[in-house]
């Protein structure tokens, strides 16, 4: 066996790269044959017979793919091997608006959302009539959410009718969501990481200086958080149905019980580790070895 890492080829920033050396110098601690390649050395070569992915042989070993280069992902499935995570589940969590639709006739409580309709990207909108009729079944204030956003960055909390069309034509993409504002959970949530069937940590995220997002990268703070059993339930439910083999899941604090904000299906572990005490890539890569011996 051969254990694959895949990383985005272009995604050479700090916060990455770091992350990338997180999972090597686990790898090296495991003392397992592994290799650490790019999007760009696995272009695909498909024809209706078989699929070449470049330096990664048709196989079975077991791929860690922490990238969401999905057509790639599912190029590398098809030619036998098994990803962590999988491609539907990456594809899904990077797109807001099918997280929510995958979760429809589930147990997972999400805020009330409205998918805003398809456009074109040369085009955009031009009718804003279905603005109304979001702010009337939303109210005020509400948010509206960049589909393929991360980091805190591309949600936005519109008060009035004024916001809404302003964040709508002047600063998002077409590619939006629309939610409930969650008043409750104000400047505060928690990420449970999930790794198989297991929170093996938890952070309470909270902002100190009036955002309404608790992103670290937007300014908050963390501590240890100890998760209650519906705040467990509600991750671990959630990853399930999603096929998840680990994800970082951030919860809302609602006034009935927890409320699914994201599920990140790459999520960024170093702060989190540093704070709890846990390490992550040693459970994900724990977790695949396991799978690979006992399948």
């Amino acid at each position: 066996m051969k254990l694959w890492i895949v990383v985005n080829a272009f995604l050479r920033t700090e916060k990455f790269v770091l992350l990338e050396n997180r999972l090597k110098k686990t790898a090296d601690r495991f003392n397992i044959d592994y290799e650490i390649v790019t999007n760009a050395d696995c272009m695909p070569e498909l024809n209706t017979t078989c699929a070449y992915t470049g330096i990664i042989p048709a196989n079975n070993d077991p791929i860690l793919f922490w990238d969401k280069d999905i057509l790639l992902a599912k190029t590398l499935e098809a030619s036998g091997h098994r990803l962590y995570n999988c491609s539907d589940a990456i594809a899904i969590c990077d797109d807001k608006r099918l997280t929510a639709v995958s979760l429809i006739n589930s147990n997972i409580t999400i805020p009330k959302t409205i998918i805003a309709p398809m456009t074109y990207n040369t085009i955009g909108f031009t009718d804003y009539g279905f603005l109304t009729t979001t702010a009337q079944t939303l109210g005020f204030p509400l948010i509206v959410k960049e589909a393929f956003s991360s980091f805190g960055a591309g949600v936005y909390l519109c008060n009035n009718m004024e916001e809404l069309i302003n964040t709508v034509t002047n600063q998002c993409s077409p590619n939006i969501l629309f939610q409930e504002y969650i008043d409750t959970s104000y400047g505060k949530d928690i990420r449970l990481q999930v790794v198989g069937n297991e929170v093996i940590s938890s952070i309470f995220r909270y902002s100190e200086n009036g955002d309404y997002r608790a992103n670290l990268t937007n300014g908050g703070s963390m501590k240890p958080y100890n998760p209650s059993d519906d705040e467990i339930k509600l991750a671990l439910d959630a990853c399930k149905l999603l096929k998840l083999d680990f994800a970082g899941v951030d919860i809302l604090f609602g006034e009935n019980g927890p409320i699914l904000c994201e599920i990140n299906s790459n999520a960024h572990f170093i702060n989190l580790d540093y704070e709890t005490g846990s390490d992550t890539a040693e459970a994900i890569i724990k977790y695949i070895l396991s799978n690979y011996i006992n399948n």
